[in-house]
């Protein structure tokens, strides 16, 4: 068995769309596109045009790489060049450079296998990108409305006479495999979905192994077994349960998916369930909607919990509810303003308008989320959840200040220290001479470790632009850049903007 971490989802290294085959495109009778090396199944993420000689400095990896070899000298050399950038897919537009693609490419091309494609002179390659971004939105829109589908059919099954089987049933059922609910010895407690082969249950088993109720130890791996997928999540409840998955593939809606069931069997199998969940239910809803935690914690359970501030969403009325499903937890407050929960010197004194609160099993992953700012708690017991409420309205702030999609509590974070008032009054004083365009180039860089050619991409500006705006900015406030000292001190002050 093979094991590897879940794969994080970070904001700015994926797009929010599922990817799409290159052999996709290559079914599009109006492109007219042709395969000349290469194989067809890579997966596109991306699209960019470039003419520069050396394109590596400008590309993120999982691209199709569209040029018409303005500055093709060396074929094999730039190839080369492509590939360690990590770019999926070659596409060559011939005329008005060339009138046929370069056999010399083509060769470059299948000896390092680079799937390379013909563009032909009525096809624009706008009209390429075009049609790989109608691409990736039916994709998102599938699975979308997979993960939907799935999620109601998880919900339905907990509300069943038999929950834990009917959720594992459900739960195997949509992700076409085996689940199984493993104990804290590792014994097999329940489990639904096809036999899987010996070799893969062993290699589960140990997978769900390394979790377990281990302070601070994993909440969930990833790995391969027996020739299939394996993952496995450690449950909420405090009781060591593992919920294990064998699939044969790993789709980019499953983690959401198995996520939401592992809230449901955590609340499902937690020790203290009774047959009258709507005294638990109650408790919930009154602990996000300000009753001390104390006075909910033996409803709630031990824990730990991660709290969640939230703020942005489409606007629509089911925001926060998507929001909610997406991160795997069916205990939101949408409230607009209330106060906070509990009282105490760590808990904030409002919650400030349009803020979602969230509460999730730690075991539950926090993952950024298109569209949202999110702040994210340490883990902790039900009975500290005021000091949860606190560090998640922190690191809201603190991800709204340095642009960020997710931020996570820092326990000992220097930036904790210092009143936010004053800090952004003395934030202001400093950046005053700087226009907000000078301001956000200086940001980038900084965020960048001063690489001009990486802030050039994020910004979408020639690398040039980034060394006049970033002297202008050095003129401006009059400091050494270079100084590392002086760059922390920037780098603070523009995060408490």
């Amino acid at each position: 068995m093979s094991m590897t971490p879940p794969p994080a989802s970070e904001a700015g290294s994926t797009p929010p769309a599922p990817p799409v085959p290159l052999s996709a495109l290559l079914a599009r009778p109006d492109l007219g596109l042709r395969l000349l090396a290469g194989p067809e199944d890579v997966p596109l993420h991306w699209v960019h045009t470039s003419e520069m000689a050396d394109p590596y400095p400008y590309l993120l990896g999982g691209e199709l790489l569209m040029t018409a070899g303005v500055q093709l000298t060396d074929p094999a050399h730039y190839v080369e060049r492509v590939v360690e950038a990590g770019a999926a897919a070659l596409a060559f537009g011939v005329t008005p450079v060339y009138d046929t693609v370069p056999a010399e490419l083509v060769d470059a091309c299948t000896r390092r296998g680079l799937p390379l494609v013909e563009v032909p002179p009525r096809t624009p390659f706008t009209a390429v990108a075009r049609a790989l971004w109608r691409l990736m939105a039916e994709a998102r829109l599938h699975e979308l409305r997979r993960v939907t589908e799935a999620q109601q059919s998880l919900a339905a099954a907990a509300a069943r006479p038999a929950p834990v089987p009917a959720v594992l049933g459900a739960l195997a059922s949509r992700l076409g495999g085996r689940a199984v609910l493993f104990g804290a010895d590792g014994t097999e407690s329940a489990a639904a979905g096809r036999e899987v082969p010996a070799e893969a249950a062993r290699a589960l088993r140990d997978l769900a192994g390394v979790l377990g109720p281990r302070p601070g130890g994993p909440a969930s791996a990833s790995g391969d077994g027996g020739g299939l997928r394996l993952a496995a999540y450690a449950l909420g409840g405090g009781d060591g349960l593992t919920l294990g998955v064998a699939t044969e593939r790993r789709g980019p809606g499953d983690h959401t998916v198995a996520g939401v069931a592992v809230v449901l069997l955590s609340l499902l199998t937690a020790p203290h369930r009774g047959a009258d969940v709507t005294v638990r239910d109650g408790a919930l809803v009154r602990l996000l909607l300000g009753a001390a935690p104390a006075e909910v914690a033996g409803t709630l359970g031990p824990g730990p919990w991660t709290v969640v501030h939230a703020r942005g969403g489409d606007g629509t009325p089911f925001a926060a509810t998507s929001l909610a499903a997406a991160l795997g937890t069916p205990l939101v407050d949408a409230g607009t303003g209330a106060a906070g929960t509990g009282a105490g010197p760590d808990a904030p004194d409002t919650v400030h308008p349009g803020t979602v609160r969230l509460l999730l099993p730690s075991s539950a992953a926090v993952t950024a989320q298109e569209g949202w700012t999110l702040g994210a708690s340490a883990p902790m017991a039900a009975t500290e959840l005021v000091a949860g409420e606190a560090q998640a309205a922190r690191a809201l702030r603190r991800a709204e200040a340095s642009r960020a999609s997710l931020v996570r509590h820092r326990a000992n974070g220097f930036a904790a220290l210092v009143d936010r008032d004053e800090a952004a009054a003395y934030a202001r004083e400093v950046l005053a001479p700087l226009s907000d365009p000078l301001a956000e180039t200086l940001r980038v860089w900084l965020s960048l470790h001063g690489s001009w050619d990486r802030t050039a991409v994020a910004l979408e500006i020639h690398r040039n632009t980034v060394r006049q705006r970033i002297a202008r900015c050095a003129t401006l406030l009059d400091r050494d850049l270079d100084d590392p000292d002086v760059r922390m001190e920037l780098w603070f002050a523009l995060a408490s903007r």
